[in-house]
């Protein structure tokens, strides 16, 4: 039944052309989403509405190329970024419902080379962003690779991945955003099939449901007839070029358009009956070892908006931003694809969602929001301080400008002298006195507790620090150089990063990483680790 279950899905929806249609008013409503994309002179969107698998309303914004003056359209050929990701899971699910592997197998079955951890990982934490491998995107980019310009290759990514001696976390202990288990599964399908994920797509997927504009881009020179440029926005004004170099997928590279994306989507919301628990599964949340639910499926993350089930996924690389959601109560989908670095597809999507959707949404279910509570001068000064988080070593600076507090730079919404949120972090701040300890403690949806302690202030001679530092992890090195009372970390292709005190034998660059220096027995410097949002604990050694 699976070899069939996607032609048979597509006999029943794909034929659907556009046969119903939204109201003039709706459609007036959303054109006024995408208004100031509506231009001859900038990089737009396309936009796909449908309704019980059927489109309703496509259009494209702006221009697709503007060196050439090509207009977007709703056929315009966008990539995607990691919306590539739920097509990866459900490759992998099918082989799994094909007998050919199952999700619980450890990875090592079919990727051996893959260091031996404490525990093994399986083949569905990789789907689940539970697996605790390290983000093959910050790995690259601290051992020199620049993006988006230099050209990655599958074979970079697993050199480097194979190259690590430690994992973020405990496999299923946490849930943590890793592209690196998306392009291992892209791998997988390979062995366990004996065809590229592309070919395999292309044989399951986008063949039979009649997505003619949709492939895994697997070459990164691949003329594209129909594909988008893309581009940011330049510091003066205008825009530069900003397309990713990636011979990699999995993680990423599908190549789609807003028609092709909603046919994928009708597909998964009235499947088959040989796909229906398959379909179930993938947009069941998974759990942690600790029972806590992740809020995420098969490359699906699964939201509620306005008090309706919300399902999709968002895509960013270079300047290609994409949102394609589902609001399975209505049988409402929306996608929409950019070729603009600042377009914010998420909440364009969302707007367009609700032109479509509101006179349908019983008055009780859109949130009410309390209004903000504005601290004392008092409580807002209690906040004010350095704070990291042992665990994933991320570090929080708040301050105050004005009658607002910082995290990070971004602002603090209060809803109580000691509690908080920032769009910046999903979930609440809390911030808690013990004794001689302050802490910030944050319950983020989906994972552990973050808990950041307050740090006493470090003076340090920054001279101490200078040196060579070395990465066998990263097959790199970085000079430390003391720099006008300060210090800063040096690469030839990545350059210098000035370094800022977070606590003693801690430091933060100004794009977020954090170094924590180790010491000898004797107090002598003996090298650090690298650590990110989405890794932790990479080892640097001190050059003699």
């Amino acid at each position: 039944m699976t070899r069939t279950l996607f032609l048979l899905a597509c006999l029943s929806l794909c034929a659907g052309s556009v046969e119903a249609q939204l109201s003039t008013a709706v459609r007036r409503g959303v054109d006024s989403v995408f208004l100031q994309l509506d231009r001859t002179d900038a990089p737009g969107c396309a936009v796909g509405i449908s309704e019980q698998g059927r489109m309703v309303y496509t259009r494209g914004y702006g221009m697709a190329d503007l060196q050439h003056r090509v207009a977007i359209g709703p056929q315009s050929i966008f990539h995607v970024a990691s919306i590539s990701k739920q097509f990866t899971a459900i490759a992998v699910a099918l082989l799994a419902e094909e007998g050919r592997l199952s999700l619980d197998d450890d990875v090592r079955k079919y990727i051996p080379e893959l260091p031996a951890y404490e525990a093994p990982i399986t083949v569905r934490q990789l789907m689940h962003h539970t697996s605790g491998l390290r983000d093959q995107w910050s790995l690259l980019g601290y051992a020199g690779w620049r993006f988006p310009t230099d050209l990655i290759t599958e074979q970079d990514v697993m050199q480097i991945v194979m190259r690590q001696k430690g994992l973020n976390f405990r496999p299923g202990a946490e849930y943590l955003y890793s592209n690196t288990g998306f392009t291992m599964l892209a791998v997988i399908v390979q062995r366990a099939s004996g065809q590229s994920l592309a070919q395999y797509a292309q044989a399951r997927f986008f063949g039979p449901l009649g997505m003619r504009n949709t492939h895994f881009h697997d070459d990164y020179s691949m003329v594209v007839p129909g594909r988008t440029s893309a581009y940011a926005p330049r510091d003066g004004g205008g825009w530069r070029i900003s397309i990713p170099a990636f011979d990699t997928y999995g993680a990423t590279s599908l190549f789609s358009t807003a028609e092709d994306l909603l046919l994928w989507m009708a597909n998964i919301d009235a499947p088959p009956a040989g796909a229906a628990e398959m379909i179930r599964a993938a947009q069941t949340s998974a759990v942690l070892n600790d029972g806590t639910p992740t809020n995420y499926g098969y490359g699906l993350t699964l939201n509620t908006w306005r008090g309706v089930r919300a399902i999709g996924h968002s895509g960013a690389d270079a300047g290609y931003r994409a949102y394609v959601e589902r609001y399975p109560d209505f049988g409402v989908a929306v996608a929409v694809l950019c070729n603009a670095a600042n377009a914010g597809p998420n909440n364009l999507a969302r707007a367009v969602a609700a032109r479509v959707l509101d006179d349908r949404l019983p008055r009780e279910m859109v949130e009410a929001r309390a209004p903000e509570h504005v601290p004392s001068a008092t409580a807002r000064e209690a906040w004010i301080g350095v704070y990291r988080d042992t665990v994933s070593q991320l570090v929080l600076r708040v301050r105050i400008s004005g009658d607002s507090v910082f995290a990070n730079d971004t602002r603090l919404s209060f809803n109580s002298d000691t509690t908080a949120s920032t769009s910046a972090v999903a979930g609440w701040l809390s911030l808690q006195p013990r004794g001689a300890t302050t802490t910030i403690r944050i319950n983020p949806k989906g994972t552990r507790q973050r808990v950041f302690v307050r740090q006493a202030a470090a003076i340090a001679n920054v001279g101490t620090y200078a040196g060579t530092y070395a990465s066998s992890e990263l097959d790199v090195q970085y000079a430390l150089i003391a720099r006008d009372g300060a210090v800063v970390l040096s690469h030839r292709k990545v350059g210098d990063w000035p370094l800022q005190s977070a606590g003693r034998d801690v430091f933060t660059t100004t794009t977020g990483s954090t170094l924590v220096f180790q010491r000898d027995r004797r107090g002598r410097l003996t090298g650090f680790t690298l650590n990110d949002a989405r890794v932790r604990g990479v080892s640097f050694v001190r050059v003699p």
